[in-house]
């Protein structure tokens, strides 16, 4: 059955030469295959598939390996940026990056996030922010919306109770070890192509050694929010993109 899904004659667009045919564990509707597909064709048109290190912790793209046909290291969950710190400055010479969701990355692992790009590490951060903790039940994560409901805030998100929302990506920009900072989506072509092009010039810099980069990503989880994946991507523009307005937080790498 698999094979006949990924069969040629049924693809839609070429698919990457870097990606496997292993049916992805994603939920219909998820951002992470877009993404996948992004980095792989960045990967390849820079020539760097056999030097190329992904990094990623627990969390929905924990299987990340079985897709994209370059070198995977896993990390504790949190730890990517401080495992990829170490790759990196072993390897100068690779292309290191992370992938990580909101939960992990804004939460168990923001010590780890925070000081890896203060310290204008050589590495690029994938950050994929859909709002939710996806694989482990739909619990309240850092970015998670005021009003929002989750497993762990049935009524909502609420400011004295829970906290606001983290805005990891504007702290990020400010911090002088950073090179490129920005926030997209891949709800539309448009969003997509301009995704790809953030994805390639953070890749740039870092292989340029101009520092650190945050490549933000917002991003539905329709399961999660238990919604159609359609619905997921409405609710995203008409609530996200308020809160997490996309665009280049900052650019240091023509400098």
């Amino acid at each position: 059955m698999t094979n006949r899904i990924i069969a040629p004659e049924n693809l839609v667009y070429e698919k990457p030469k870097l990606m496997n045919d292993t049916a992805m564990h994603y939920c219909p509707g998820c951002s992470h295959g877009v993404v996948h597909k992004l980095v792989a064709e960045v990967v390849a048109e820079m020539g760097m598939e056999d030097k190329t290190v992904g990094v990623c912790p627990v969390g929905c793209a924990v299987f990340a390996y079985r897709y994209l046909d370059i070198d995977w290291q896993e990390a504790a969950h949190g730890r990517a940026p401080a495992v990829a710190t170490g790759v990196k400055r072993v390897w100068p010479d690779r292309l290191v990056f992370t992938y990580q969701g909101d939960g992990d990355l804004a939460c168990i692992g923001a010590a780890e996030t925070i000081h890896a790009l203060n310290r204008g590490e050589n590495i690029p951060i994938i950050f994929i922010n859909n709002a939710i903790y996806g694989m482990t039940g739909g619990q309240m994560a850092p970015t998670t919306l005021l009003g929002q409901k989750t497993a762990t805030c049935p009524f909502g998100r609420e400011p004295d109770l829970h906290g606001y929302p983290l805005n990891i990506t504007e702290l990020a920009s400010h911090l002088k070890g950073t090179c490129y900072v920005t926030r997209q989506s891949v709800d539309t072509m448009a969003s997509i192509a301009k995704a790809k092009k953030a994805i390639r010039k953070a890749f740039d810099a870092s292989m340029q050694g101009k520092g650190s980069s945050l490549i933000e990503i917002v991003s539905t989880c329709n399961s999660g929010w238990k919604m159609s994946p359609v619905k997921a991507n409405e609710w995203m523009r008409e609530n996200m993109f308020k809160e997490y307005v996309k665009g280049d937080l900052k650019d240091t790498t023509a400098l």
